[in-house]
């Protein structure tokens, strides 16, 4: 019997594979990734993934052909193969409800974000930013896969022992700062952000963060009105039965 091969296409990154190492096979800033089979629909459905939130990196896993570490991928890379893989599944047209009716987008016409790449240092994900009003320079990273699963569970740690509280604001700002005026003592940092972190300062640097990050450019003008919507990834995009 004859080997059958799959066909596959390959996605460009937001990030353009600047901020990973040279060494690393995101850095060339493309991934492989293979149609969706009947093996991807079974994890899709799969009640266990679906319970314990881990099944849309379960399908991307599955489909992703390029060997790299899933935990090194930017959000905003993640991202991007979230539609191709729905593209790669259910084809480019995603119908969704806003303002009480039916609005179709083409996916395929999705466009990554433009970079402003003099921000950037080939191979480096570190960025510096000055609080605009008390003038203290921070030194940050965008957060990535494996980032995003240690926050989270840090949360749930945290929500064990006061489980009405709500943390993950000052648990995100915790993991993306590496550096207060040069300070990179994790406890001096932490301390910053509990005690000294202005509402106002971060509200600033979560602007420029969303500024300056790689990732998919959602933005969608519905028939229904001109003003622009982002484009909402409700459970019919996975499942466009329901």
């Amino acid at each position: 019997m004859s080997e059958f091969k799959l066909p596959t296409e390959t996605i460009e990154l937001p990030s353009k594979g600047l901020l990973y190492p040279s060494d690393s096979p995101l850095a060339s800033g493309t991934i492989e990734m293979k149609y969706m089979t009947a093996k991807e629909e079974d994890i899709l459905t799969n009640q266990s993934y679906i319970q314990n939130g881990t099944v849309i990196d379960k399908l991307l896993q599955s489909l992703i052909v390029s060997k790299i570490n899933y935990s090194d991928l930017l959000i905003g890379d993640k991202n991007a193969l979230l539609i191709a893989s729905r593209i790669l599944g259910y084809g480019k047209d995603y119908t969704f409800m806003y303002g009480g009716k039916k609005e179709t987008v083409d996916l395929t016409q999705l466009s990554n974000k433009e970079l402003d790449e003099s921000l950037y240092i080939r191979g480096l994900n570190k960025f510096n930013f000055e609080l605009p009003h008390t003038g203290t320079h921070i030194t940050f990273k965008l957060l990535t896969h494996g980032d995003e699963i240690k926050i989270q569970n840090e949360i749930k740690g945290l929500q064990k022992i006061t489980p009405n509280s709500s943390f993950e604001a000052t648990i995100r700002l915790k993991h993306m700062i590496v550096a207060i005026d040069g300070d990179e003592e994790q406890k001096n940092i932490r301390n910053f952000i509990d005690n000294y972190f202005l509402a106002r300062d971060a509200r600033a640097f979560r602007e420029y963060v969303s500024q300056i990050q790689p990732d998919v450019d959602l933005t969608f003008f519905p028939e229904s009105g001109r003003e622009s919507i982002n484009i909402p990834i409700g459970l019919s995009f996975f499942w466009p039965d329901l």
